[in-house]
């Protein structure tokens, strides 16, 4: 669905006429703000809505965000919220905003077009909750694919999981070096999270072997934590990908006759079992590296059956 139909032949009226140099583009400015994980989506979000501003004609380096107005944005809105559900809408509402934010410092548009530009609501709403939790056998069952596999690939995968288990962002797994890793008390350093905070994890109660496994085969040297590994067993030192991290669980979810899950459930599911266990809210946070401890209480999944048996405590 697109705002303006324009013929190819003539470029779209908020195209930009001239490039801009990437430290004056807003949405370059504000891209580069942001970690790589983050910069990645958003990115990907200010695309959509620069296609859809433009019929098509222009992506986010090519779109003229300064040009844009309330009916712009207003349009836009209604847009999403005809298409996508409240989380997801919403996360392109921000990317725009900050664009403009972006304009409105680097004095690209004027205050007034700017306040009314911006001033859309959020769609509210609540979308199905994403993921699923993960059982403890069907982690187990992963690991020990991994481990029977006598691979690098499976030693190292299994170490990765026991990182995606301590509540990490696939991101943060691959971004760890040797020199994060604290073996006396099970500590993970994560200096690469999310808004590129450094926060302290902890690897579960008899993980830390899992850890040391795949360390014997890679070294005890500085540098990436997590190496390429080549299917003929070579280790290759360079810094694997979180891309290559989520292909690889998903080839052992197969083997191990798991039901499709992502990286991102080893996470949801690390949050959840805190939070049933009795954990307070504010350290859950602080684990999971949450700026708003509602993020936090996006990823209980504990279910009515942890409600049912709260209300049971009380007294009536």
């Amino acid at each position: 669905m697109n705002l303006l139909v324009e013929s190819a032949e003539h470029p779209h009226p908020l195209a930009l006429l001239e490039p801009l140099p990437l430290t004056r583009h807003p949405a370059a400015v504000y891209l580069s703000q942001l970690a790589q994980s983050s910069r990645r989506t958003m990115g990907h979000n200010l695309n959509w809505c620069a296609r859809v501003l433009s019929a098509g004609q222009c992506d986010r380096l090519t779109l003229d965000w300064s040009k844009l107005r309330y009916e712009h944005t207003a349009a836009l809105r209604a847009i999403l919220l005809e298409t996508h559900p409240p989380s997801t809408a919403n996360l392109k509402l921000t990317a725009l905003k900050q664009v403009l934010k972006a304009a409105r410092k680097l004095r690209l548009i004027d205050a007034d077009n700017y306040e009314d530009a911006v001033s859309v609501d959020r769609i509210r709403g609540d979308a199905p909750l994403r993921g699923r939790l993960l059982q403890p056998e069907e982690i187990q069952v992963l690991v020990k694919v991994c481990i029977e596999s006598e691979t690098a690939i499976g030693t190292r995968d299994a170490a990765a999981v026991a990182c995606l288990s301590a509540g990490l962002r696939r991101a943060e797994v691959v971004a760890l070096d040797y020199r994060d890793c604290d073996w006396e008390t099970r500590g993970l350093l994560v200096r690469q999270g999310k808004g590129k905070k450094y926060r302290q994890t902890y690897l579960r109660p008899g993980s830390l072997e899992l850890l040391e496994n795949w360390v014997s085969l890679r070294g005890r040297r500085a540098g990436p934590l997590f190496y390429h590994c080549q299917w003929w067993g070579e280790i290759v030192p360079e810094r694997i990908t979180s891309e290559a991290i989520a292909l690889r669980l998903q080839e052992w979810g197969k083997v191990a006759g798991l039901e499709p899950f992502s990286a991102h459930d080893f996470r949801r599911t690390f949050i959840s079992n805190l939070l049933d266990k009795g954990v307070d809210l504010a350290t859950v946070q602080q684990l999971a590296g949450h700026s708003n401890i509602g993020t936090t209480v996006r990823y209980d999944r504990r279910g009515e059956e942890t409600k049912r048996a709260a209300v049971q405590k009380l007294e009536f």
